[in-house]
């Protein structure tokens, strides 16, 4: 019984016996017809938010092809050891992009971070379709922002050698 019941699946999308097969033209119409549909129904019954679907948006609009990617190396949340009786700690992180360093501590008070090896840099803290105020490096490369991240973040480095993005994390 289930191999007829199968059988009528593939009759039904067009499909046959061989998988291999190249699909005829009506096949290939009867399957755009099909997922258009199935996308039709989509839209209706599970529509994108809109709030969502803009966030998507703008998040693409901030991608820079030409930088390079910092991979997070350490986070405090996931590497480190807790500590026994310490509530409110910073967050610690560090992302590597080739031979730059970024060193980062996430404290509900603000951020404060530093480039290795030290060099000028402008950053911004990236966390939704606006860029926040971009922050200056000091001669240490050191940095600081009163405000802390909420949610989503990234971090975009705009140094004498390129352009460097951070992973993006949850706070």
């Amino acid at each position: 019984m289930s191999d007829m019941n199968d059988d009528l699946g593939d009759d039904v999308l067009g499909l046959g016996e061989d998988l291999g097969e190249e699909a005829l033209p009506d096949e290939e119409f009867a399957l755009e017809l099909l997922e258009e549909e199935l996308r039709q129904a989509t839209a209706i019954l599970d529509p994108v938010p809109a709030a969502l679907r803009q966030v998507a948006v703008e998040a693409f609009a901030l991608h820079d092809l030409d930088s390079r990617i910092a991979e997070l190396g350490f986070d405090s949340v996931v590497d480190a050891l807790p500590v026994r009786g310490a509530t409110g700690t910073p967050r610690m992180l560090t992302f590597h992009a080739g031979e730059v360093t970024v060193d980062v501590e996430l404290t509900p008070h603000g951020l404060m971070g530093q480039v290795l090896p030290p060099q000028s840099a402008r950053i911004e803290v990236l966390s939704g379709p606006q860029a926040g105020s971009p922050l200056t490096t000091d001669d240490m490369g050191r940095f600081t922002s009163e405000e802390s991240p909420a949610g989503p973040f990234a971090l975009r480095l705009r140094t004498g050698g390129g352009v460097v993005v951070t992973d993006w994390l949850t706070v």
